[in-house]
């Protein structure tokens, strides 16, 4: 049930008003004068307020005024005696929704106090979901500390901040990446980093439709522009009007399509189906693929110019396999929103489990990571987290190399395939022999962390004698 407010300087009025919502379960407050409305308004924060128009001292539409500046999401219904054209305009200027005139009627007074907290309901629904994806996807959501994420987090910060002062168009953005990377994160974070993020972000998922109706989505449509428009339609681009448009999977869009996107970003002007002018738009546009499009404007499936104007600020989206030990930080990171998620006991990744999620290469990337360990939350009973229970490819490597034998020499044809693994446990076995088995040391040559020199060397099973032998016992 709703907070109400009631300021109505006839007595009896207001009475009845306040005892027909509260027989509804509302809580109402009533004041009789406009400086004592304002002040319960002040210490109620109430969903809706009724306000008459003639009150003693400050009248109802200066009432309003201040209800407004105080709480913008209030919801105000100003009633009147002396109800006219030139007053229904300046209560809605003011900040009401509606204007009914005495005699009142409860009934449709009733009608637009429910319109306008189912109003306020939604509106703050719609707050909060924004707001919670806006705290998963800014650029603290870019979770690691390896250096290319940082890199990445520092690249995000100066694209966020590269608004032209004069008003010119915002350049655009190129965010490249393998599939699962988190290429629509990294696109967030830009827009809530910057001086837009109080604006829209509208995505758009290029493949998702074919190229017809692509062009309406993007560019919306007059009434009677063709056989089923009805009603004028605004497209996504004008849409997306001081924020952000995410173009997903760009190398999927239509060439004619890719001809009236350059347009739209040489001039920052969208004209929609059956219209005769432009309509300028002040919109930044992101767009991601996972697509070589160098290699796709080669072979004229992607237009050269949209590239050169698209590659403005690029933004590569490193691979799991590339950011070393962010795996097991987002490994543990989305055990513990997952288990949040589903009402479980948070999981804690065994050892062996960390030197699993480091040494797999990941080629679904953060997504398929995800994957796995939503899995693993949903059907484990046990408090930590194993290798077997992370059920990875499991892949056979050679003990070690041959003695003498350089990695230069095993990288050639002439080993008969060597794998990768085995050249790495080799590069680990030399570093540490090096340096007498000093793991800091040895990690610090190698130039990986202590802990995930450690990792590697769990997986590759290398131990001092001494310690293999105490292991062995």
């Amino acid at each position: 049930m709703a907070q109400l407010l009631v300021i109505e300087d006839e007595a009896v009025l207001g009475k009845n008003i306040a005892r027909f919502f509260e027989r509804q379960g509302h809580s109402v407050s009533l004041a009789h004068d406009g400086e004592t409305g304002l002040q319960l308004a002040e210490q109620l924060s109430p969903d809706a307020v009724i306000v008459d128009f003639h009150l003693p001292g400050v009248n109802g539409l200066d009432v309003i005024r201040e209800l407004r500046r105080s709480d913008p999401q209030v919801r105000i219904v100003m009633i009147t005696g002396y109800g006219n054209i030139n007053l229904a305009v300046e209560a809605m200027k003011a900040g009401s929704m509606d204007l009914l005139t005495k005699p009142l009627s409860l009934a449709a007074l009733n009608e637009v106090i429910q319109r306008a907290l189912k109003e306020r309901s939604e509106k703050a629904v719609l707050q909060y979901l924004k707001a919670r994806d806006n705290r998963h996807a800014s650029i603290e959501a870019l979770i690691g500390g390896s250096p290319p994420m940082e890199s990445l987090r520092q690249l995000v910060r100066n694209v966020a901040e590269s608004e032209p002062s004069d008003g010119s168009p915002v350049s655009p953005v190129l965010i490249q990446g393998e599939t699962g990377t988190g290429k629509e994160l990294a696109a967030r974070a830009c827009h809530l980093a910057g001086p837009r993020h109080d604006g829209p972000f509208i995505e758009v998922n290029c493949a998702a439709l074919p190229s017809h109706l692509m062009e309406d989505e993007l560019f919306g449509h007059e009434k009677g522009a063709f056989t089923d428009a009805r009603a004028r339609k605004i497209g996504l681009i004008e849409a997306a009007d001081g924020g952000t448009l995410f173009l997903d999977e760009i190398g999927e869009l239509e060439l004619s399509l890719q001809a009236k996107l350059l347009r739209v970003l040489e001039n920052l002007k969208v004209r929609p189906i059956g219209a005769v002018s432009d309509r300028r738009v002040n919109v930044r546009v992101v767009a991601a693929t996972n697509r070589d499009l160098g290699q796709e404007a080669a072979e004229k499936r992607f237009r050269s110019d949209l590239l050169y104007r698209l590659s403005v600020f690029q933004i590569r989206i490193p691979p799991l396999r590339e950011r070393g030990d962010d795996v097991v930080e987002l490994a543990e990171h989305f055990l513990t929103q997952l288990a949040s998620r589903y009402g479980r006991t948070a999981l804690l990744l065994h050892q062996n489990a960390k030197a699993a999620l480091v040494g797999y290469s990941w080629p679904g990337n953060v997504r398929e990571l995800r994957n796995v360990l939503e899995r693993i939350v949903l059907i484990q009973r046990n408090p930590f987290v194993t290798a077997a229970d992370l059920g990875l490819p499991a892949h056979q490597e050679p003990n070690d190399l041959p003695d003498g034998q350089s990695t230069f020499a095993i990288a050639g044809t002439e080993t008969g395939g060597v794998s990768l693994g085995a050249i790495e446990r080799h590069h680990l076995s030399k570093a540490l022999e090096t340096h007498h088995w000093n793991v800091s040391l040895a990690a610090r040559a190698l130039g990986v962390t202590r802990d995930t020199l450690r990792y590697r060397m769990a997986k590759h099973g290398l131990y001092r004698a001494a310690e293999q032998g105490a292991t062995g016992a």
